[in-house]
C-alpha cells in the first residue's frame, strides 16, 4: 500500500511514499491464533478444568483479538473505517471501554448468569494492549519506499 501525502495547498505530492501492509482483518495471524486458542480452551480445556485462569479468564485475553478484526472489517465494509492499516490505540480502546461496560456493568443488571468480575476487564485491556503490540511490532520496519 502507498501513502501520499497531501499538500498543504491541496494538490497531490508523493512527498514521501511509505510501503506498508494491509492488516488482514479475519486471516490475521493473531486473530486465527486467538480463535484456535479460544475455541479449544472452551470446549476442551474448561470442562477438565475447574478452578483458575484457564477456567475463568484465558478466554477473556483474547476478547480484542478475536473480536476487533470482524469488527474493523465490517467498518471498513460499510465505510466507517478509511484505511487498512493494523489497528491503532485510537480503535482499540473506545472498543475496549464499549465491550467492558457492556459485558462487565450492563450485561450483569441484564443477565443473571452474568458475573461483573473485575479480572474478565483486566483480561480484556491486557489481551488488547498485547495485541496492539503485536499488531505493531512490524511497524518498525516500514521504510520509504525507494524509487
Amino acid at each position: 500500500m502507498e501513502t501520499h501525502y497531501r499538500h498543504a495547498f491541496g494538490r497531490n505530492h508523493s512527498l514521501r511514499t511509505l510501503t506498508m501492509p494491509h492488516f488482514r482483518y479475519y486471516r490475521d495471524p493473531l486473530f486465527l491464533v486467538g480463535c484456535t486458542a479460544y475455541a479449544i480452551n472452551r470446549w476442551l480445556v474448561k470442562s477438565h478444568v475447574h478452578t483458575g485462569f484457564f477456567h475463568d479468564h484465558f478466554n477473556d485475553c483474547w476478547l480484542i483479538p478475536c473480536a476487533l478484526p470482524l469488527v474493523l472489517w465490517l467498518h471498513r465494509r460499510f465505510g466507517l473505517r478509511l484505511h487498512d492499516n493494523p489497528p491503532e490505540i485510537s480503535e482499540i480502546v473506545p472498543h475496549l471501554i464499549f465491550w467492558s461496560l457492556l459485558f462487565k456493568w450492563i450485561g450483569p443488571k441484564i443477565w443473571s448468569h452474568a458475573t461483573p468480575d473485575p479480572w474478565d476487564v483486566l483480561c480484556y485491556w491486557g489481551g488488547g494492549m498485547v495485541a496492539w503490540f503485536w499488531w505493531h511490532h512490524k511497524s518498525q520496519s516500514y521504510r520509504p519506499a525507494t524509487r
